[in-house]
This record gives C-alpha cells, structure tokens and sequence, in this order.
C-alpha cells in the first residue's frame, strides 16, 4: 500500500507546479492544500516547521525546498 502523501502549495509556484505534475505522472493519490488560504501556513509551520511551499510529506517524512532539492527523497519514497 503506497503511503499517504500531502502536498502544501501556493499558486504560481514553479517548484509546487513540479511536485504535483511530478506525483500526477507517476500516479501518485496526493491531498493538496493551498498555504495562501486561511490558517493552511499556519497548520504547516506548527506541524512541519516550516510554511514556505512546496511542502511534501509522505508518511512521517517532511520534504521541502525546490523541486531539485525534494526529487531525489520522493524517488526513494514514492512507489514508482
């Protein structure tokens, strides 16, 4: 069973966009949450730490940074 994934974006985000094209090409089931809405950075910053986009969290694993920065832990992560 392939773990849960939740992803935090914010619009026009390059780095968000790549994630989510990057798990929809993979078929990976993902819930996305958008930091610009009401409280969404808030819930990122006091679960994860941080509030800056994209934010990946796959299982207990918290990814962040830059599209480059995450691939390499979501290949290893992510059933593909």
């Amino acid at each position: 069973m392939a773990p849960s994934v939740l992803l935090y974006t914010s619009p026009g985000c390059p780095d968000c966009i790549a994630v989510r094209g990057y798990l929809q090409q993979h078929e990976i089931a993902f819930e996305e949450r958008d930091i610009s809405a009401p409280g969404v950075a808030d819930e990122a910053k006091a679960r994860y730490g941080v509030r800056i986009a994209p934010i990946t969290v796959i299982g207990a694993e918290v990814l962040y940074g830059t599209f480059a920065v995450q691939k390499k832990r979501l290949d290893a992560l992510l059933p593909i």
